[in-house]
């Protein structure tokens, strides 16, 4: 897998932009919230009172609205009716049904009846589906005791990822030892913009452990590594300014819960 177009290949942000969806009323004027956005700069942007969109979209909690959601626009004058119906999401690139369904804590079952969708239809990025009701908020998955579980450095604090990426934030020490959980061959190591350096370890199985957050690397491309090898230190998050390091781990690309996977 290339690095540059391999795992990482879909945190490339779509450009900023408000339409018209064929799947809203005429002429109802939207937005697609875009990676790092927020119901406020939203707002400030479209020249209109945050609390007018909260509530003309009916959102219940502002801090939880994902990237790709629909937001419908109010008119001018609108103090803010509240919407009623399903939540809007346009599909992005690696979007499934499966990953959606999950994201918001609905069944595929359940998207697939409320846009009349076949057992064998491939999603197309750009197609907006509605979500079911009260289901706006992406399910928070359960946090696994730190303690409990084996991670690459010493966990002072752990989230997981919301939106597209899958994984989770560990945050820990500046310039500890990141060290690998698994046996494995090293895919890639280097820079990547917005993780500082990254770290890819292909593992038997067809599993890829993914290191990102790193202020130094301590092997390259190629190298064989073990459980307690060095992979590189940690470094200070730009967006946090914190020593965090971002974990994820797939399966045949399909993303694994990091406090799941296999430890060697």
């Amino acid at each position: 897998m290339n690095f540059r177009t391999g795992i990482f290949g879909f945190l490339l942000a779509a450009t900023i932009s408000a339409f018209f969806s064929p799947g809203l009323c005429a002429q109802e004027k939207v937005h697609t919230v875009q990676k790092g956005e927020t119901i406020y700069s939203i707002a400030r942007t479209l020249g209109i009172k945050a609390d007018d969109l909260i509530k003309y979209n009916g959102i219940t909690d502002p801090s939880r609205i994902l990237a790709g959601q629909i937001l419908k626009i109010p008119p001018k004058g609108t103090t803010g009716t509240p919407a009623a119906g399903n939540v809007i999401y346009r599909v992005v690139k690696g979007d499934t049904l499966y990953s959606i369904a999950r994201q918001f804590s609905v069944t595929v079952t359940a998207i697939q009846e409320l846009n009349g969708l076949s057992a064998n239809y491939v999603l197309r990025e750009g197609d907006y589906l509605k979500i079911p009701a009260n289901s706006s908020e992406p399910r928070k998955p359960e946090q696994p005791a730190i303690n409990q579980v084996k991670w690459p450095i010493v966990v002072r604090e752990l989230s997981y990822m919301t939106g597209k990426l899958n994984g989770v934030v560990l945050t820990g020490t500046k310039s500890e030892s990141v060290s690998s959980i698994t046996r494995g061959t090293v895919l890639s190591a280097g820079p990547y913009r917005g993780f500082g350096k990254v770290v890819i370890i292909q593992v038997d199985g067809g599993y890829l452990y993914v290191y990102g957050g790193l202020e130094s690397l301590s092997l390259k491309e190629g190298d064989r590594v073990g459980p307690g090898s060095e992979i590189g230190k940690l470094g200070i998050d730009a967006m946090s300014n914190k020593p965090q390091l971002f974990f994820m781990v797939y399966l045949s690309n399909s993303p694994v819960d990091p406090a799941k996977a296999p430890r060697a």
